[in-house]
């Protein structure tokens, strides 16, 4: 279905992914510690920590073992996995569990990240985010998945170049896809009634040709009119920028309306799962630089709405006070018009967090009744 990426090394990609499934725990401590001294994974404390409360405030957040939560038990609300860590590769896992869905059994996956920039995380998905998410979906039983993406701040092939995308898709066995690269007959142009779009919008017919799509945001601003850009935003790189002649992303960035048309682009699919990795987060400037701090968590879920009004609750927890940080959150554009056109959770009530250990509940409970109090 997509352009395969080359495996020059089937066997020994193999043997590395046997290899992971069958490590003991007692393996994962010194490869931890190797991680460490490459600067793999943060060894100290340089960014600000958000305090939380101690006590819970039921029934809105529940801690839930893995082998028992669900997704729908509860008709009208949504919920949510919120896992507080700073380990992204135990978070994606913890979080995946918590949710206990299965949207790739037998499908071939699209699997879209945040590849704005070549910029380390948060600017764009973290390496070991995209490794624990891909092998999940894999032990999960994806058919196939292609990880694909177009760049908004350079060009995709050599983001993905720089970030590592190809080292890792010839490692795990997944394609990549640079939509920047897609011939005009490979765009759908989308023209949903009531929209800002002046024409509607050219999406990549591969999104919309997936089995099931799979998204994954990172935690930051947007200084360039989106005011912030999480799970909605992150659709803005499956619409073209070049269609019939005209630049759809100079229409996008030059609107009034642009947080409204972000909301709409979104119409055009509908993800099976969306992971939100906050364990960094910058809290000004964005998407492809700010100041970085500490945001300790990964959420995952099925609702791009309820995603996007948590994200930017604990953006400004953290000490994010831009635009985006006066008004209710359900107030924000992208939020209430992805709201108005059905796109998931229509207010903060309806959401549910599910949550593995007492230190996650209790951040999830300072997350969610702030954003309650946020009117």
């Amino acid at each position: 279905m997509f352009p395969k990426h080359k495996d020059k090394h089937l066997t020994r990609r193999d043997f590395l992914r046997l290899a992971r499934l069958v490590a003991s725990a007692a393996a994962l401590t010194p490869f931890l510690k190797a991680c460490q001294s490459l600067g793999l994974t943060p060894t100290a404390n340089p960014y600000p920590t958000l305090s939380v409360p101690t006590t819970p405030i039921p029934p809105t957040v529940t801690t839930t073992p893995s082998s028992s939560s669900t997704v729908g038990e509860e008709p009208g609300l949504v919920k949510l996995a919120f896992v507080r860590t700073r380990d992204r590769a135990a978070g994606v896992r913890h979080a995946l569990e918590l949710l206990g869905i299965n949207p790739v059994q037998g499908k071939n996956v699209l699997l879209k990240p945040n590849f704005n920039s070549a910029d380390p995380a948060p600017a764009s998905t973290h390496p070991e985010t995209l490794r624990a998410l891909i092998e999940w979906m894999q032990t999960m039983g994806a058919q196939e998945i292609t990880v694909a993406d177009r760049s908004g701040m350079g060009n995709s092939r050599s983001v993905m170049q720089t970030l590592g995308v190809f080292d890792l898709a010839e490692e795990l066995g997944f394609s990549t896809l640079s939509f920047e690269e897609l011939s005009e007959e490979d765009w759908t142009l989308i023209r949903p009634s009531d929209s800002h779009w002046a024409d509607g919008f050219p999406f990549a017919r591969p999104v919309l040709d997936a089995g099931v799509v799979v998204s994954t945001c990172c935690l930051k601003p947007h200084r360039y009119g989106g005011l912030f850009t999480l799970s909605l935003k992150n659709t803005v790189g499956m619409v073209g920028k070049y269609f019939g002649g005209r630049n759809y992303m100079t229409e996008l960035h030059n609107s009034p309306n642009q947080r409204l048309m972000i909301a709409e682009a979104n119409t055009a699919y509908t993800p099976a799962l969306v992971l939100l990795d906050g364990v960094e987060a910058f809290i000004d400037q964005g998407p492809d630089v700010g100041t970085k701090v500490w945001g300790e968590v990964v959420m995952a879920g099925t609702d791009r709405v309820a995603i996007d009004a948590l994200g930017l609750t604990l953006l400004r927890l953290l000490g994010y006070s831009g635009v985006a940080a006066q008004g209710p959150v359900f107030g924000q554009d992208q939020i209430r018009r992805a709201v108005e056109l059905g796109l998931g959770a229509a207010g903060p009530e309806k959401i549910r967090l599910l949550t593995p250990d007492d230190a996650s509940r209790a951040y999830a409970n300072q997350v969610l009744q702030a954003l309650l109090q946020s009117g």
